[in-house]
């Protein structure tokens, strides 16, 4: 009796912290403790091919669970195979959310979803109100599982093409498939995928997975209601982050194939532009190009598409899409005289427009702010910092190959960006500043997912 007594305490105090705290600092609390818990995992000798420091650690768990992909340290020739699957896992946890999984298993198990995992779901997703939790986070775990699982087989035939043979192209195969799906940017060979440049095979492998988790489990799940027949039209949601989706990924591709200069002597000139503007969009992180390389042009047109990102509730970082077409919905009503905030002829709630104007200010500020700090500790040129800080707080994984020469100072305020970015920046500000209310009234999502 002692003994049950001993163990339903620390359970009993779990259960009311979490009840006192707010879903968004339940949220924040969540994916903290899985960094640190990858990071005291990560640490063991046991898992090491090399001796790592304790800061990289940290760092390296903080960007799998944030699905960044910057490296302080290299993944394939510093951590075994086990501790490779260590970092898998974060990725996959950090990919579709710890929220989704443990969510997945309740329902699976009871059939039933508790108040206070609707609230947590509904802090860490944005949800149309035509779409339902249940049905969305199945469609999550299914669609997760369908698509790594061709993913890893594709990879491996493309891999096995190239001279790669045995365990080592399975194992290949299935750590990129789930880090290209949850646009995680981590890869077990040192150059990215610059080696695999002219190769369209795993390219478009790579692109397929990529938009896939990018385009965001609202897409997925509407586009299912859609073929079931649940839903007789696509959400206003939906046209608004594939529309989106499609405009700057063009734009990009057009910009790198005209203005790049390291590309114009390529026979694979359009694949490249095309592969450039794709993981800077859908925030995955994989280079077939140097970016250290680019021209100030072209890079700070990444910088604006990994500022951007792409869908809500997908794997993708960044400002998201909706954001970008909610501000841009602001400024033609405020310019044509509108009293009412349209987009394709739809009002959009002002809730939402608050919600999208309040992400919009804090992430622009975020960025303004650790530019200004890391150019005070770190000796790079501005872009590279700038691009650096994009990169972190969009989670993407792009670098011009400053991210190993940073210091300490530096290493911890990209860990602080890298964190924020996963956890989403309004919801960090929510946990910080805002307390738990027993009152508070659900607001009302139905047109736009912010």
């Amino acid at each position: 009796m002692s003994n049950y007594n001993f163990l339903n305490k620390p359970h009993r105090w779990y259960k009311k912290f979490r009840v006192s705290k707010s879903p968004q600092m339940n949220l924040v609390w969540g994916f903290f403790l899985y960094t640190i818990i990858g990071f005291l995992v990560l640490s063991i000798p046991l898992f090491h091919k090399t001796s790592v420091g304790f800061l990289d650690h940290l760092f390296i768990s903080t960007s799998a669970i944030s699905t960044t992909g910057l490296v302080t340290v290299s993944v394939f020739d510093s951590y075994n195979f086990f501790g490779q699957i260590v970092i898998m896992a974060l990725f996959q946890i950090g990919g579709i959310g710890y929220m989704t999984l443990t969510t997945y298993f309740l329902l699976f198990t009871t059939q039933r979803l508790t108040r206070w995992h609707s609230k947590i779901m509904g802090a860490e997703f944005t949800l149309p109100e035509t779409i339902k939790i249940r049905d969305f986070i199945k469609s999550v775990i299914v669609f997760t599982v369908v698509m790594e699982f061709i993913g890893a087989i594709c990879f491996y035939f493309a891999f096995q093409q190239t001279g790669m043979e045995g365990i080592k192209a399975v194992w290949f195969s299935i750590f990129h498939s789930v880090s290209a799906f949850c646009t995680a940017g981590f890869g077990l060979f040192n150059d990215s995928f610059e080696g695999y440049s002219g190769n369209t095979f795993i390219n478009s492998i790579i692109a397929v997975l990529a938009i896939a988790g990018s385009l965001g489990f609202i897409v997925i799940t509407d586009l299912w209601y859609r073929l079931t027949g649940k839903s007789k039209a696509i959400s206003f949601t939906t046209k608004i982050v594939t529309y989106g989706f499609l405009i700057l990924l063009s734009l990009g591709t057009l910009l790198v194939f005209i203005a790049e200069p390291s590309v114009q002597d390529s026979s694979s000139k359009l694949a490249e532009s095309f592969f450039q503007a794709m993981t800077a969009m859908t925030t995955v992180g994989f280079n077939t190009i140097p970016t250290s390389n680019l021209s100030l042009p072209i890079l700070l047109f990444v910088i604006f598409l990994m500022y951007i990102g792409a869908s809500p509730s997908g794997t993708a970082g960044g400002m998201k899409i909706t954001t970008l077409f909610a501000m841009i919905s602001v400024l033609k009503s405020r310019l044509v005289g509108q009293k009412k905030i349209t987009f394709f002829n739809r009002a959009i709630p002002f809730e939402r427009l608050y919600v999208a104007t309040s992400s919009f200010i804090l992430y622009t500020s975020i960025i303004f702010i650790f530019t200004f700090l890391l150019t005070l500790t770190e000796q790079f040129s501005f872009e590279s910092i700038l691009f650096e800080v994009a990169s972190a707080l969009g989670t993407v994984g792009l670098s011009t190959g400053i991210t190993g020469d940073l210091s300490d100072i530096g290493k911890v305020l990209v860990i602080l960006l890298m964190f924020v970015g996963r956890v989403g920046v309004l919801t960090f500000g929510f946990a910080l500043l805002q307390r738990k209310s027993n009152d508070q009234t659900k607001t009302k999502t139905d047109d736009l997912a912010v």
